[in-house]
Order: structure tokens, then sequence, then C-alpha cells
């Protein structure tokens, strides 16, 4: 049916791509046009099981035949989906986290040219609480001290996680300042004493946790935590989705989730 979107999955035989596969075959309004795997993996040159999409080794295929493309990827890969995105005007979600600045800045040079939405976090939950913790930060002073805490599974790769940044980052926005000037994500050894105004991160990982996150605001009498637990996977599919439907006749442009949900 021509009013359908066509949706190609990047890294689709992995754990999260099997979780966004099958999301899109429960999703009404999408089909799967396509996904890829590395060059040696057994199913690439075939069909991705349980469907009659091919399963290619290079990006661009899937570009080719998609409507939009999700990417949930190695940071690594971003530089050169944005490109493709860019090349074949196709709509890009992008829901890989610790990507570089460079990156970001070949995401916002691919929105002259595609959709591109790029979140930290897909959940609807964790775009509330990123909202939330804006306008808490705004409301509250420098006496009041900011914690970013987050803890994910042993395999994650980046420390502060996507999540925990786009939180901080919220937090230095409502108190409008610059979030790498007030920004602490280390502390060992001999650090003195708390730096008034910092936002400061902590991150956990073990075992198997999707990914917990609390911002904490600290005054010398009372505590307020703002905190958010992901149960599984299910939830990021389940927003790559709403993105994935929400891009259809959209202007060419750099959009979030915040976007996506109407959240202001």
């Amino acid at each position: 049916m021509a009013d359908r979107i066509h949706v190609g999955i990047l890294g689709a035989m992995g754990r999260m791509g099997q979780e966004l596969v099958q999301a899109v075959l429960k999703t009404k309004g999408l089909d799967l046009a396509a996904g890829s795997e590395r060059e040696d993996h057994r199913m690439v040159g075939g069909a991705i099981p349980g469907t009659d999409a091919p399963l290619f080794s290079k990006a661009k295929d899937v570009f080719k035949a998609s409507d939009v493309v999700i990417d949930f990827t190695s940071p690594g890969n971003t530089a050169v989906h944005a490109a493709l995105a860019g090349d074949t005007k196709t709509a890009l979600i992008v829901g890989t986290t610790g990507i570089s600045k460079d990156d970001d800045a070949l995401l916002d040079e691919a929105g002259n040219l595609a959709v591109i939405i790029q979140a930290g976090n897909m959940s609807m939950g964790v775009n509330l609480l990123t909202a939330l913790t804006r306008r808490v930060a705004k409301a509250l002073d420098n006496d009041w001290d900011i914690e970013v805490y987050e803890a994910h599974h042993r395999n994650k790769v980046d420390a502060p996680s996507g999540t925990a940044l786009m939180l901080g980052e919220a937090a230095a926005a409502g108190r409008g300042v610059n979030h790498d000037d007030v920004c602490d994500r280390g502390r060992d050894g001999l650090t003195g004493a708390r730096k008034r105004g910092a936002i400061g991160y902590s991150a956990m990982r073990g075992g198997g946790i999707v990914g917990e996150h609390t911002v904490g605001f600290y005054s010398e009498n009372e505590r307020l935590e703002l905190s958010h637990r992901a149960e599984n996977r299910g939830l990021f599919a389940s927003g790559a989705m709403k993105a994935a439907l929400w891009s259809k006749g959209q202007k060419n442009g750099r959009y979030d989730m915040l976007d996506v949900l109407g959240i202001v």
C-alpha cells in the first residue's frame, strides 16, 4: 500500500535490532523493507528470519530500499549513516548513544537534506523525565546541587550514558548555563569540595540492567529525586516506531523525541 512506511533496520540481527524488527512487524502502518548486518554474518544474502525482507551487508542498500532507517548500532557508524541519509534523502532515526560532537554536527548537516530524529533515549517516560528535569532545574537555584546517576548492563561501552547526558543537558538548559562549563563527569582522589552550580554524574555497570536513571536535586535541608527504570528494551523500540510514523510528511530538519511526542 502506498501510504505505508517502509522501514529499514541497521544491525538487524543484534539484540536491539531484533527488538526493532519485531516492533515494525507489529506496528500498523509500517512494513519491514530491509536490514543490514556485518558482511561475515551467516544470514547476509538471505532474508531476515520470519520475514521476506532482505538482509544486506551494506547500509547503503538499506537506505535505498527504505522510507526511514533506524540506527541503534555503535557510535562509530553515525557519520557514515548520516551521510547516507543525506545522499538518499531517507529519514534517519538514531537511537545510538555515545556519539561525538563531530558526528552530532554531521547529523545537523544531514538535516538539511532529510528528516533526522536523534535522541539519547527513545522512551516516552525518559523524555517526560527530561522535560521535568528542565523545569525543576529552572525553579531551583544553585543552592541545590544536581547529580545524575545511571546504571546499565555490563556490556554497555559508553559512560555516562546518552540518556544521562541528555538529562544533564536539560538541567543546564533549565538554569540557562552551558552544560560543558558545569558538568563534572568523574571524581577520583582528592577532588576538593564540590563546585557550586556543578552538575555531577555517576555511572554503574553490572549484570543485565536495561537502564536506570535518577536526577537528584539536593539542598542543605531537603532532597528531590526524579527517577526512571526501563524494564525491558521494548520501550526503546516502541519509541522508535512512534518516531518512524511521525517522520512521514515532516520537513527536512533535525528533531528529537520531544518533537515526536509533542512535549514542550
